[in-house]
């Protein structure tokens, strides 16, 4: 698109009574694209069969590196070289954040407990940590520093002890030194020079040179997203995570410069496949907001993807009350949310699906993204529905305990013979039974 040619932002009138056609096909966006899965499944076959072979030749076709499979793995030694690369600034702030992160981690952590049972037993949960987990970092078009951070401090606060990293390299065949520097800090073990689907193959079937892992987790792309999508139940998988997306609900109290400024820091992570929403009560603040869109795009560094995201996948819907805004917003069912209304709180408890909800003028998700605490690794494509954005437990497996006593047993007798009976499991009733006959 030429600087001479008008940016185009969608602009409809919406209520929930009188659907509009153009929303319903924003918000009908698919979470998985059907041509990546089908490339994600023959590459992921390939890479069942062949290991490290498989691999090393998708490196060469699609990254243009010449990789032996001994030099999939970051060294010590660049660990070390990374370190003296990184800036003093950017050591001060990742350690801020992986602090807050942290904290939040611990504090999230579910923990075991029990309660009694009706004749002195006891039922309930505990909690362990896997044992081998895999992370993949995206770095095609950025490498995501805050993604390491937001991942690997998850799984090493739940005690996970072998942390897997996979992220591309780039053209010099090397990983981004402040990457390298914040998978280290947050706790990764191994760290390999790998991306895409290939990544999620090796993590998923293991190779000569990567054992495989017990779960995947972390947000990537398009393909990233089939192939985590098509390894399920050769591993555990955390969430859809795909490409980023933003829901704004404000009204007339909403600066047009913040509220743009946010929506095209989602827009400007690159695979143009981002959706950014708006939903207003205000029309004076849906013409502000879209050319506010129309002038700070002119200003970013990303300028040619966030065009893409502009003009097909943003929206600006003008509603005539709040109540129908959230309903909206509800529907879109966003990986982020953020309320930039009168009394923001008031409509926090309104909200049903959101991956992460940013309350007030004062809290932009860029906060989220870099330092707040919780994950950013949340769910995308409508999936909030249905899943939650990524916690420390979810590198935990939870088992549940029961410890009955024999009155316990003697009370639960009945119900355990008629449920065999009715199932028609008699040996299950007579495992029961059986013990008070040769008692």
């Amino acid at each position: 698109m030429s600087a001479e040619t008008p940016i185009t932002i969608k602009t409809v009138p919406w209520m929930p009574d009188n659907p509009s056609a153009l929303v319903t096909a924003f918000l009908n966006r698919p979470a998985f694209d059907v041509a990546a899965e089908t490339t994600a499944r023959a590459m992921l076959a390939d890479i069942q069969t062949r290991g490290d072979e498989a691999v090393a030749r998708f490196i060469r076709q699609l990254d243009g590196a010449d990789l032996t499979p001994a030099q999939f793995a970051v060294q010590k030694a660049e660990l070390n070289a990374a370190r003296t690369q990184v800036d003093a600034d950017f050591v001060a702030a990742a350690q801020e954040a992986h602090k807050r992160i942290l904290h939040f981690a611990h504090a999230s952590l579910k923990k075991d407990w029990s309660m009694s049972t009706p004749k002195g037993g006891t039922v309930g949960e505990q909690f362990a940590p896997l044992e081998r987990i895999g992370l993949y970092i995206p770095g095609g078009q950025a490498p995501l520093v805050s993604t390491a951070l937001m991942t690997a401090t998850l799984a090493r606060a739940a005690g996970v002890p072998e942390i897997v990293a996979c992220s591309p390299m780039d053209a010099s065949q090397r990983m981004n030194p402040y990457l390298l520097y914040a998978l280290e800090l947050a706790g990764a073990t191994e760290i390999y020079k790998i991306g895409g689907i290939q990544a999620i193959g090796a993590m998923a079937y293991g190779t000569a040179t990567l054992r495989k892992v017990d779960k995947i987790a972390g947000p990537g792309g398009t393909y990233v997203t089939a192939a985590k999508r098509s390894v399920y139940g050769h591993v555990a998988l955390d969430l859809v995570a795909g490409p980023s997306e933003i829901a704004i609900l404000a009204d007339d109290s909403a600066q047009p410069e913040a509220v743009a400024a946010d929506l095209l820091s989602q827009a400007e992570h690159g695979t143009g496949f981002e959706k950014a929403l708006l939903v207003t009560v205000s029309s004076h603040l849906a013409e502000a907001v879209a050319e506010e869109l129309r002038r700070q795009v002119e200003t970013l560094s990303r300028r040619t993807a966030i065009l893409r995201v502009l003009t097909e996948g943003t929206l600006i819907a003008v509603v005539n009350h709040l109540d129908a805004g959230i309903e909206l917003c509800n529907r879109f069912a966003p990986e982020h949310l953020e309320i930039m209304v009168h009394e923001p709180r008031r409509w926090l408890k309104k909200v049903r699906h959101a991956g992460a909800v940013f309350v007030g003028a004062w809290t932009p998700e860029c906060a989220g993204d870099f330092v707040a605490g919780p994950s950013h690794v949340l769910p995308t494509g409508g999936t909030a529905r249905m899943f939650s954005g990524l916690t420390s437990d979810d590198f935990r497996k939870r088992s549940s305990i029961v410890a009955f006593t024999r009155a316990d047993l003697q009370n639960a007798l009945p119900v355990i013979e008629a449920f065999g009976r009715v199932e028609g499991l008699d040996a299950h009733a007579r495992s029961a039974r059986i013990r008070f006959e040769k008692a």
